[in-house]
């Protein structure tokens, strides 16, 4: 009975030995929602691929329902790696006190956000005193915070200068409401905005850009702090190593909306958390 007992403590010490040497060969990589989910997996997988190869270990994809689940698995260590916005990432790395920045796409140092309308009444903010107006979400950072920290800047607080104010939770989502009359003019980040544009899902006689912000530090790929050292700097090797002269990392490039990847640091974004702060989105 003691053998048969010893032999089965063995046999399920083996097994979660086992299943956690799977889990530890595995990067679990997720992303904030702020396009449509069939498209972020749509993006991801070239990359996933890529990293497979490079890191010699599975990838796997985990969609999340809202911006703050990114957070909190990040914090919680359910994911290893996120796409984060400027803001997101301000946020994780307070939760968190250790989020790690590895790299952001070259374009993500002078990121903008886009104004649109499909009134063509509409020249400046100005023309919206009394109108309707969309964020995408709550949580994102060229969406709905720095659009917000501008236009506050600028004397325009949104809910007493608009009629209305929504969040569509996504930046398509907002295209979709304003080329649909569904609100007079939303904000939107610059590069999805371009993205749509090329693709012609935007009548782009109808909508059009009315006003951009100014520049501001954006997305990035960050890691859980408590991740392997060795891993990290392996996953920040990959991203640098993909060169836009090759046709099939130009193609991964390309999805990701990046003329390349370039280093990144946690000091790139206190000008976010500053603007967070202003606007009371940080408690």
């Amino acid at each position: 009975m003691l053998k048969r007992t010893l032999a089965l403590a063995v046999g399920l010490t083996l097994s979660f030995g086992t299943l956690l040497a799977q889990a530890a060969d595995t990067l679990k990589v997720s992303a904030i929602p702020d396009e449509a989910p069939t498209e972020l997996l749509r993006k991801f997988q070239p990359l996933g691929a890529y990293l497979e190869q490079q890191l010699g270990m599975k990838v796997e994809f985990v969609p999340v329902s809202d911006y703050p689940a990114v957070v909190e698995a990040l914090a919680t260590d359910r994911i290893d790696m996120a796409w984060l916005g400027g803001f997101t990432f301000v946020q994780a790395r307070l939760k968190t006190g250790n989020a790690i920045p590895l790299v952001q796409r070259e374009q993500d140092a002078q990121f903008t956000s886009k104004f649109i309308t499909a009134d063509p009444a509409v020249k400046s903010l100005a023309d919206l005193k009394g109108k309707t107006f969309a964020f995408g979400s709550v949580s994102s950072t060229s969406g709905s915070l720095m659009p917000r920290y501008f236009m506050l800047k600028d004397g325009i607080k949104p809910e007493t200068y608009f009629s209305r104010v929504g969040y569509s939770g996504a930046h398509d989502a907002t295209v979709a409401w304003v080329q649909a009359g569904k609100v007079d003019a939303g904000v939107l980040n610059a590069s999805v905005w371009e993205k749509l544009v090329a693709a012609g899902k935007v009548d782009t006689t109808k909508v059009k850009v009315f006003a951009t912000t100014p520049a501001y530090f954006d997305y990035n790929w960050t890691v859980r702090g408590t991740l392997d050292p060795a891993l990290a700097a392996k996953i920040k090797a990959a991203f640098l190593a993909l060169d836009p002269a090759n046709p099939k990392d130009k193609e991964i490039l390309d999805l990701q909306a990046a003329s390349r990847f370039i280093e990144t640091k946690p000091e790139n974004y206190k000008g976010i958390e500053e603007a967070a702060r202003a606007a009371d989105l940080l408690k």
